[in-house]
């Protein structure tokens, strides 16, 4: 079947593209914004700031995995769609938990204990973690669903990765114009120092940021079908769904009757732990996420700490790096069909090197920090979507067990940002709230080696899938051709 019969219409395209927009909004917020909120704005210390957001790695890390599973072996809320009912679920989640977060605790003053404050604050950060796993794992699960030809797969990840960089550029966007009206609003136009006073801000912007993606999710909801036999309109449209209905009708009347082809060509999440690509594609996919997630973490930090610039700054450099990546989202797939999404990947990581090595270089970088953000910003989507598809590729035609597979990707991801995220806080020279002079240091060298040295391990994880492609190896049929693995 050609490729343009195997893609979706534009509009099917369209809405789901926009079903992870929330998720994209709202985790802007946490890796931009969480340390300088809780750390800047509230005044907890520099181990307390990197706990809460341990926390809502390791349950984002525990839930993937299990919300995987369950996604695969439940069958959903009658004929909505077992991907979309745990997106629904997912979606609700969030919206009842995020805007909890980025606000000052009920009850709380200035002489509120810290571990007081965590303790409030713990439960809902879970809680969205919870929502936040549960629609991106049944977001990803639908892509290998929807369409089977691996270009319409980088394709849909590609609309999907310029739908996250449209949401970050809404969010800071937005934060530059609450930051912008606070300052022509304020006593004091010369203080670009966060405070206390900019509580208000983030309370702001978190509530827009869940309205805009509120909409969103209803529109994804309402424009993406999911059939229930989970093969996409690319998969074999209403023949393939009346095919599996006749097996599951005579399956019915033959109950005794054991139908072993299916099992032995169909990999369980059992399966999965012996397949050698696996981990390859874990890998990689584990050092993009720290890549990019690290580099978003910190980079206001840097600006504040080490640049030493405004705080307008930490929505503007932002939102250079997300439209430089908006536009080389457009690219990615045309580029991948040229030279192969190994050597796409491989352009991508120059880019962040290239970033790495200007950081490295100019420690007193000023206006210059947006030509090495749009470095950062092309670097990142590139290989963000590439290692995406190279997981869609992973799975093939094994849908049934997509979603554990995205979780258990995921959970390497969650698990390495924050372990990561928490080993550099408890490295932090400054003991206070402010930062000293040694912090100035501290987040240079923590820039270059977040993108460069993260950099290298993405490296080999690629060279290995260059030596050993991606593919499912079939285990336990040593000299069985897949066919004749079907029929014993």
């Amino acid at each position: 079947m050609a490729d343009t019969q195997r893609s979706l219409p534009a509009l099917r395209r369209l809405s789901y593209a926009v079903g992870h927009f929330l998720n994209d909004l709202c985790a802007s917020m946490w890796f931009t914004y969480l340390l300088v909120f809780y750390h800047s704005v509230l005044g907890f210390q520099n181990e307390y700031a990197g706990v809460l957001l341990l926390v809502g790695q390791i349950a984002d890390a525990i839930c993937t995995p299990l919300i995987g599973y369950e996604s695969d072996r439940t069958p959903g809320c009658g004929n909505y769609g077992k991907r979309k009912t745990w997106h629904l679920v997912g979606t609700l989640s969030v919206l009842l938990s995020f805007s909890f977060v980025f606000n000052q605790c009920l009850g709380c003053d200035a002489l509120t204990p810290q571990w007081a404050s965590l303790t409030y604050f713990s439960p809902f950060i879970i809680v969205f973690q919870f929502g936040w796993a549960a629609t991106q794992i049944s977001h990803l699960s639908l892509i290998p669903e929807l369409v089977t030809c691996e270009h319409a797969k980088v394709e849909l990840t590609a609309y999907r990765y310029a739908f996250t960089v449209i949401a970050n550029i809404t969010v800071y966007a937005v934060a530059y114009l609450l930051f912008h009206v606070q300052a022509g609003e304020g006593d004091d136009p010369l203080s670009d120092a966060l405070g206390p006073a900019d509580i208000p801000i983030f309370r702001n912007l978190a509530l827009i940021v869940l309205g805009i993606g509120a909409v969103f999710s209803l529109f994804f909801h309402l424009g993406t079908i999911e059939s229930r036999a989970g093969l996409g309109e690319g998969a074999g449209g209403e023949e393939g769904r009346r095919e599996m209905e006749e097996e599951e009708e005579e399956g019915e009347r033959r109950p005794l009757l054991p139908r072993p082809q299916i099992s032995s060509s169909l990999l369980q999440w059992k399966c999965w732990l012996q397949q050698p690509s696996f981990y390859q594609v874990a890998l990689l996919y584990m050092s993009t996420r720290l890549i990019v997630n690290l580099s978003q973490t910190y980079i206001s930090m840097y600006l504040i700490n080490t640049l030493h610039l405004p705080k307008k700054f930490i929505a503007t450099i932002p939102l250079v790096m997300y439209l430089s990546g908006f536009l080389s989202s457009f690219i990615i797939k045309p580029l991948s069909k040229q030279i192969g999404k190994c050597l796409t990947y491989f352009v991508g990581l120059l880019l962040i090197l290239a970033f790495s090595y200007w950081v490295l270089l100019d420690d007193q970088m000023g206006q210059q920090v947006y030509g090495a953000a749009v470095l950062l910003g092309a670097g990142s989507a590139t290989i963000l979507v590439i290692s995406l598809a190279m997981t869609a590729e992973l799975i093939a035609d094994q849908t049934q067990s997509g979603a554990f597979v995205y979780g258990a990707m995921s959970f390497t991801d969650k698990l390495a940002n924050g372990v990561a995220v928490m080993i550099i806080q408890a490295l932090h020279p400054c003991h206070t709230v402010l930062c000293c002079p040694a912090c100035v240091w501290f987040y240079h060298y923590i820039m270059v080696l977040v993108t460069g040295g993260v950099a290298v391990v993405a490296a080999l994880a690629l060279c290995s899938i260059l030596i050993w492609p991606i593919r499912i190896r079939p285990r336990g049929l040593p000299g069985i051709s897949e066919d004749e693995a079907r029929v014993n």
